[in-house]
């Protein structure tokens, strides 16, 4: 969900054979099963204005929220030619990532993590790079032709182009959502200049069924096939910076790196672990690890653990704060400890999360003894109103 070109190739090369443009997308589809892509389609760069016009509305309601890379010059996401003139073709591909157990059993077990399940695993920016790479190098050696490459680094919108390219549809959770493979697909683009023939696009399958919006805990819906990203559990324990607004506290519960709450619930999952290997299994130690254990993670310790992983970027100190939300949720007294320990870590955005992790597990006389002593000594504002704020 970064911006950058770090996921952005540019490959030229003279190519050896001139191939019919039908039987050369056969082995381009041919390959990239291969090179472990689950599913393949082309659109052309003009097909997705209806999508991109929807995308300004949404950058325009501010529903984005600070995710200002996503607001920075959108004629290069509305339509392919606004980051790239000579793009003919536009090739969406896929792989499927579904989980190999509910992703939702975790959230009852309150003194562990639940992280996001794409997230359990490598980070797919660079499994996903990878075999588009080698895709884009065989196009390029067989047909005369400039390629880009593309996955969730620039400026491409790929849930609109995959659904223009017959991969699935864009449900009511916005996700892609594919009959095959369910909510769980990692996405990936490779631009060319070759001409090649058009799939059609998919149709919306999701009929009545609305049990992504039912089951969203903080109604980040506000209207099927809407987002307000400042609600989402995804936005405010990874992309939001700051300390996670009260008003959505409690309704995170254990989540603490994003949400999967509405792909797990689309009905179409059922499909999803038909043909999957363990290319893309979970790290043992990310599949359910303990929130007292990850509170005692110093920056050194947090890169190690996490060593490959997209939760590194989001650094030690929003990681902890995301942590000491789910120990304030866990109803375990024994956790008020590794909350006051915490109270004096050098990072104010830890502090203040152990300050409400705190108040939601000590009793209140033991509260009251421990703010005034610390409040004596807090230098930060943000932090003194967390103290001010708690019971």
């Amino acid at each position: 969900m970064a911006g950058g070109r770090a996921g952005v190739a540019d490959l030229r090369g003279p190519g050896f054979l001139n191939s019919d443009p039908t039987e050369l997308k056969t082995a381009l589809a041919r390959e990239a099963r291969a090179l472990g892509f689950d599913c393949i389609g082309v659109t052309a760069p003009g097909t997705i204005d209806s999508a991109g016009r929807r995308f300004l509305e949404f950058i325009a309601s501010g529903g984005h929220g600070d995710m200002d890379w996503l607001a920075s010059q959108p004629e290069r996401r509305v339509d392919p030619r606004g980051l790239w003139p000579d793009v003919r073709s536009v090739i969406m591909l896929g792989v499927n990532y579904g989980p190999d157990s509910d992703p939702l059993a975790i959230l009852k077990q309150r003194t562990r993590a639940a992280i996001s399940v794409y997230a359990q695993g490598d980070d797919y920016h660079d499994l996903i790079k990878k075999r588009l790479k080698a895709l884009a190098r065989w196009l390029v050696a067989t047909a005369p032709s400039e390629v880009k490459v593309f996955v969730d680094t620039a400026a491409v919108m790929e849930k609109p182009l995959a659904q223009a390219a017959h991969l699935g549809w864009q449900g009511k959770h916005t996700n892609l959502v594919s009959r095959e493979f369910g909510s769980w697909l990692f996405l990936g683009a490779i631009y060319t200049t070759l001409d090649l023939p058009r799939d059609d696009a998919e149709i919306d399958h999701c009929g009545s069924c609305q049990a992504c919006l039912d089951i969203c805990p903080t109604s980040a819906f506000p209207a099927p096939y809407q987002l307000d990203a400042r609600r989402c559990i995804s936005y405010l324990t990874i992309e939001n910076k700051g300390p996670i607004p009260q008003e959505f506290r409690k309704a995170i519960g254990n989540r603490i790196y994003g949400c999967d709450d509405c792909l797990a619930a689309c009905p179409w999952n059922k499909f999803a672990q038909e043909g999957r290997e363990a290319k893309l299994a979970a790290r043992d130690e990310l599949r359910a690890p303990g929130l007292g254990e990850l509170s005692r993670l110093d920056d050194a310790g947090f890169r190690a653990l996490f060593t490959k992983s997209p939760v590194k970027r989001i650094g030690r100190d929003r990681f902890l704060r995301n942590v000491l939300v789910a120990i304030g949720n866990s109803d375990d007294a024994a956790l008020a400890k590794e909350a006051c320990r915490l109270l004096d870590d050098a990072s104010p955005l830890v502090r203040g999360a152990a300050v409400w992790a705190l108040g939601q597990l000590a009793p209140q006389d033991e509260l009251a003894a421990v703010k005034n002593a610390a409040m004596s000594n807090e230098p930060d504002e943000s932090v003194r109103e967390e103290w001010r704020t708690t019971s």
